[in-house]
């Protein structure tokens, strides 16, 4: 399995490590519930050294990604992130990613971990068929580390050690600066629903970042987080799991990210997704809470009135909302607000009804 750079300082922790995508990872430090409401209460500090990182540059570097990208990214500013999918000629998720605009024709995808080689093959491929020569891509991930710090104290925290003013930073928008003397670029974004911010040094230099950050914000309550409570965080702020609740067989407007598909632009995947859409989609994922005793878990079945409906794709219990909640594909007669089915759990039927997502917002 590969390490990052930070599995020394996991070990020190007593983190419990497990097998994620290849990947040797804490699952928990102290436990996924303590880790969890850190992260609601203080802040919470996350390893995601895993994740890609490749870079597009040059002259034709925009025109490849609008090719490759639903999102239309011909209005992103220097210095901002944007959320996108990536996918394939039947409108299929290949992966969600973010991307930063770093100068004029200088880009940077942060990808899923496990969808890093399938991205970075995809977009050579595409360059080539494009016969595009002004344009470089480069496989950035092994060079750079990266950490989350999430949470109401997460600004706080982080300012004791950087120099320029955080206050001002936007939401989904970067600033190159340094945590100390270690030259970081500093986003406010993250995958928990807090405020908070994502750091991405050179790997070499990650370990000082960390040593820093936990130094600075034990005192305040900052814990270590694991994937276990990464994955409960998630949930609740309405976030989903590639892998989990989407994949290759879904399209962005069956699940929740029609807002970042752009069908009046030309992308791989645009022409099936119009149909689509004038077709209307058969299915939606939903969220829902589980109105009897019980916890829903991915692949568990959607039953209605006896018969099999669908599939729910991520579960847990939620420690913020204190309740049993879960995403699942239903048909789209199902998915309003309200609607109740029941879920297979073991050998049981256990009723569920649909939900508004985030399950969680933070009070701002």
């Amino acid at each position: 399995m590969k390490r990052t750079p930070l599995y020394d300082r996991h070990v020190t922790l007593k983190a419990r490590m497990i097998d994620f995508g290849g990947w040797e990872m804490p699952v928990q430090y102290t436990g996924v519930i303590e880790e969890h409401r850190a992260t609601r209460e203080s802040a919470g500090l996350f390893d995601i050294s895993h994740m890609g990182e490749i870079d597009i540059k040059g002259p034709s570097a925009l025109e490849l990604l609008q090719t490759v990208m639903s999102r239309n990214l011909q209005e992103q500013k220097i210095g901002q992130m944007k959320l996108s999918v990536i996918t394939n000629e039947q409108g299929g998720i290949l992966d969600d990613l973010t991307i930063y605009r770093l100068s004029a024709d200088h880009y940077r995808l942060v990808t899923n971990a496990s969808t890093k080689d399938k991205d970075l093959n995809w977009i050579l491929k595409v360059k080539k068929a494009k016969a595009l020569s002004h344009v470089e891509i480069i496989d950035m991930t092994d060079s750079i580390g990266k950490i989350d710090i999430q949470g109401p104290l997460a600004e706080r925290i982080l300012q004791e050690t950087v120099p320029d003013n955080l206050s001002p930073l936007r939401y989904f928008y970067a600033v190159e600066s340094s945590i100390r003397d270690i030259p970081a670029l500093i986003s406010r974004s993250g995958y928990t629903g807090e405020d908070g911010f994502e750091i991405y040094t050179e790997a070499q230099r990650i370990g000082d970042v960390w040593d820093l950050l936990w130094e600075e914000g034990r005192k305040d309550g900052l814990l270590p987080v694991g994937l276990g409570a990464r994955d409960t965080l998630r949930l609740e702020a309405g976030m989903m799991l590639y892998g989990n609740d989407m994949d290759e067989t879904v399209t962005p407007l069956e699940v929740v990210y029609g807002w970042i598909t752009d069908l009046e632009k030309d992308f791989i995947g645009s022409t099936a997704l119009r149909r689509q859409k004038e077709q209307g989609v058969k299915r939606k994922l939903v969220g829902f809470e589980m109105a009897e005793r019980g916890i829903a878990r991915h692949g568990y079945k959607v039953l209605k009135d006896g018969a099999e409906a669908g599939e729910v794709t991520s579960g847990t219990f939620a420690p913020t909302v204190n309740r049993a909640i879960g995403m699942a594909f239903v048909p789209v007669e199902l998915k309003e607000p309200g609607t109740e089915f029941d879920i297979q759990v073991r050998n049981r039927q256990v009723k569920a009804r649909v939900v508004l997502l985030p399950f969680y917002k933070r009070q701002k």
